[in-house]
């Protein structure tokens, strides 16, 4: 059915958004998913990092970022000090270092606290989806186009697929408190 897939698809979106939106977290180590939020005014054309420069991990806890163009750097850094990622990059004149100290026990729970937030607007969003697709079977079954059996069939179907969408969620919470509380 329509409606059921239509659920599933924005489920599907919703955990994608909060693995992508875990990314941009840092937890100790180097990750240049924190830096996918920021943009650099290159040109008079607000631009992404990523789009820019060459991003790599050099160490454990070291991003360097090498801009294609060596004007650039002074901008990239620029953008890098305004951001909130809270780190100072470091300019050796052709590219920029920034090094992750490691984080305090306190910041390591402020990080767990933002990750369970975010858990529970993503779960949010999939019980958002899971009310509108029955509202759908709800309304089908009023215009006689399903019948009491199949709405109930449907409606067991979408809490499955919640239920099992809830799960993922509290996976991916859990897996990235866990990154964030190893040392």
């Amino acid at each position: 059915m329509e409606a059921m897939n239509q659920a599933k698809e924005k489920m599907e979106k919703i955990i994608l958004a909060l693995e992508k939106e875990f990314s941009t977290i840092r937890a100790g180590r180097a990750n240049p998913g924190v830096l996918d939020k920021i943009q650099v005014d290159y040109y008079g054309t607000m631009t992404p990092i990523n789009a820019m420069a060459a991003i790599s991990v050099a160490e454990a806890r070291i991003l360097v970022i090498s801009p294609w163009d060596a004007s650039a750097l002074k901008a990239v850094e620029k953008a890098i000090m305004a951001s909130d990622i809270g780190i100072n990059p470091t300019n050796d004149g052709k590219s920029l270092r920034i090094v992750f100290p490691q984080l305090t026990e306190e910041r390591r729970k402020d990080l767990c606290k933002q990750v369970n937030k975010y858990g529970e607007e993503a779960k949010v969003g999939i019980r958002n989806a899971r009310r509108d697709a029955i509202e759908k079977f709800k309304a089908m079954k009023k215009s006689s186009e399903i019948t009491e059996d199949d709405l109930k069939d449907c409606e067991k179907d979408v809490q499955k697929l919640t239920d099992d969408n809830i799960k993922k969620i509290d996976e991916v919470c859990k897996t990235k408190e866990k990154e964030i509380m190893t040392v």
